[in-house]
């Protein structure tokens, strides 16, 4: 098989599963709460539906309200496109930094907050500040955690962290315990999810994401709630590949690919399961502590590469 097809079928994949996932998620959610829930299919149905409504826009809606939606959805599968879900090496290898990641989903962001303000709604400019507040707090510990990851392996190239952590024995290291756990916290935050925001919110006092999309409305709609999608697949697969690399192919052959395909879904399917359990147990925290929150992060992941100078380096 084809490098080529393979990362086009990856990319693919991570747009065509992203809806999937959300449902996964919500009908997990239902089922712990003992609701039947709307099915694993529903956020398909919300997409399809939106696509096929009229756009309503504001009379002095500018070209980057119009704009934003196309920006967001196409970093947002950008970024996705490079995070090796099947096979490890493809022609996109070399460009699959993680500061490069980073730096599409920071255009992603700008652009929704753009859009949020554009309009001039007290929700919106409220739900753009609250973004850009908590994300100047969210990044720094994001890149923190994988520099953790990076000093073993010397580069913050995705390819080459798997790489090596592929090749190094199975040990439990401190560093990367508090390293994972920095990036599980950095992931429900970055992704809008419980104790941090409510993708299911209709008060508008406690919204974040919501709020700069209140005005939005048919395929720009659709194209924003997609974009959300993909960024929740992007992280979770990003910490598959992070902390738990092993099953991905290294060999573009059709049954590599076959059981990566398989491993990469019950991967997800756990770690979703985890994400509905907590997000099910846990309540929405205020907005005041949620600096706490991203600071307790970032400390985790600073942490965990104060021990890897001080234990593990000297081993």
């Amino acid at each position: 098989m084809s490098s080529i097809f393979i990362q086009i079928l990856q990319a693919i994949l991570m747009v065509l599963l992203a809806p999937l996932a959300a449902g996964f998620v919500a009908t997990v959610k239902a089922r712990l709460q003992n609701r039947r829930g709307a099915g694993v299919l529903q956020p398909w149905r919300n997409i399809r539906k939106l696509f096929t409504k009229e756009v309503v826009l504001a009379d002095h809606a500018s070209w980057i309200f119009r704009f934003a939606p196309y920006v967001v959805f196409t970093a947002t599968v950008m970024a996705a496109s490079v995070v090796p879900s099947l096979l490890l090496d493809t022609p996109l290898s070399l460009t699959a930094d993680v500061i490069a990641l980073v730096a599409l989903l920071g255009l992603a962001r700008f652009f929704l907050a753009l859009a949020g303000m554009d309009i001039g709604t007290a929700f919106g400019g409220m739900g753009a500040s609250r973004e850009m507040t908590f994300s100047a707090l969210a990044e720094p510990a994001m890149l923190m955690s994988v520099f953790v990851l990076s000093l073993s392996a010397q580069s913050t190239n995705l390819t080459t962290m798997i790489h090596h952590i592929l090749s190094t024995p199975l040990l439990i290291q401190p560093s990367i315990a508090f390293a994972l756990v920095a990036m599980l916290m950095i992931a429900v935050a970055e992704t809008g999810r419980i104790p941090i925001d409510n993708p299911t919110t209709h008060l508008e006092l406690t919204m974040i994401h919501e709020a700069m999309l209140l005005e939005y409305s048919g395929r720009h709609l659709a194209l924003m709630e997609w974009a959300s999608m993909v960024k929740l697949l992007l992280f979770a697969t990003l910490i598959i590949d992070l902390f738990i690399p092993w099953g991905l192919s290294l060999e573009a052959d059709a049954l590599g690919i076959i059981l990566a395909l398989i491993f990469w879904i019950l991967k997800l399917a756990l770690l979703f399961i985890v994400l509905a359990t907590l997000e099910t147990s846990l309540a929405k925290l205020r907005m005041f502590e949620v600096p706490q929150y991203l600071g307790t992060a970032f400390v985790l992941a600073f942490l965990g590469m104060m021990i890897h100078y001080m234990l593990e380096v000297q081993l």
